[in-house]
């Protein structure tokens, strides 16, 4: 005795597809994102675990902060285990956690040879250049905030309009009264006064002293120790416009100038360039007081 399989028609085959509802395909696709989702977090998880059981790795804490993601608006810190190598800079351990765990990592660097400035961060409790700060230097695990006293844009990134805009306060370029004679001639220099300027004109702009300066925590206004720094370098050249020399000293020995600084020695200790800058500050204070005295 055989059994007769019902032959489905066309008819009704069209007929269930019609009933299927148009959001099935959608909700498929979510599931499909979803699970991808698990898998990759899955795969970090257990390379995470795999890097920590490593004795060659370094454990980092890093700030994690987005104003933008609905979830990321409450700031954190993540902890990212990254394999160690003879070398390796605070910013080399991001550029890996970045490239292997999180890409939404974010972060400035450029240069890496500590001459853009653009990667000062909060490490271990205070300013450094995270491309020239080494990792066996430091103890762990590593502690990578962005920099006190500014606006947290995105994770360690921060708004530097306001540090910009107190540098360019002290027009920082070089402008003098007399030009050479000759067409291709160049403006001279004598060597003292060279090395009297030559640490000065090392800043690259980083920001460092400025979120180390407590003044500058408590003033808005306070022009800061970079941008002191930069008047110092132009006022105490030998080729600076006399009357260019006394507009500076007018901008700097204001309210909010040398005169806020308390002489903390906190720039000095964290510029990645090892600038005097508390000395530099000083002495601006000296060449106000002698603009300023009158014998008649």
């Amino acid at each position: 005795m055989s059994t007769q399989i019902p032959k489905q028609t066309e008819e009704s085959t069209e007929a269930e597809t019609e009933t299927e509802p148009a959001s099935k395909g959608e909700e498929r696709r979510a599931e499909k994102r979803r699970r991808a989702a698990e898998r990759r977090q899955q795969r970090q998880e257990e390379e995470a675990e795999k890097a920590a059981a490593d004795e060659s790795t370094v454990e980092l804490k890093v700030f994690r902060y987005d104003p933008q993601v609905e979830g990321k608006q409450e700031p954190r810190f993540d902890t990212f285990h990254v394999p160690f190598t003879k070398g390796m800079t605070v910013l080399d351990a991001l550029m890996y956690a970045r490239d292997t765990y999180d890409s939404s990592l974010t972060f400035r660097h450029s240069c890496r040879q500590a001459v853009c400035g653009s990667d000062a961060m909060f490490v271990n409790g205070g300013q450094k250049l995270a491309c020239k700060t080494q990792i066996s230097d430091l103890e762990e695990p590593v502690r990578v905030e962005p920099l006190p006293h500014a606006e947290v844009t995105k994770d360690l990134v921060v708004d530097m309009e306001h540090f910009y805009e107190q540098m360019e306060a002290v027009e920082p370029y070089f402008q003098t009264d007399e030009y050479p004679d000759g067409e291709l001639e160049e403006q001279r220099q004598d060597r003292e006064n060279r090395e009297k300027i030559k640490m000065s004109t090392r800043c690259i702009w980083c920001g460092a002293c400025m979120s180390s300066c407590n003044v500058a925590a408590g003033d808005n206004e306070y022009l800061g120790p970079a941008a002191i720094n930069k008047a110092y370098r132009f006022a105490m050249d030998e080729r600076e416009g006399e009357e260019m020399k006394q507009k500076r000293l007018e901008i700097i020995e204001q309210e909010h100038g040398v005169w806020r600084c308390q002489t903390q020695f906190s720039c000095t200790e964290v510029c990645p360039k090892d600038i005097p800058l508390t000395e530099h500050i000083q002495k601006l204070k000296r060449e106000a007081v002698k603009n300023n005295l009158k014998f008649w």
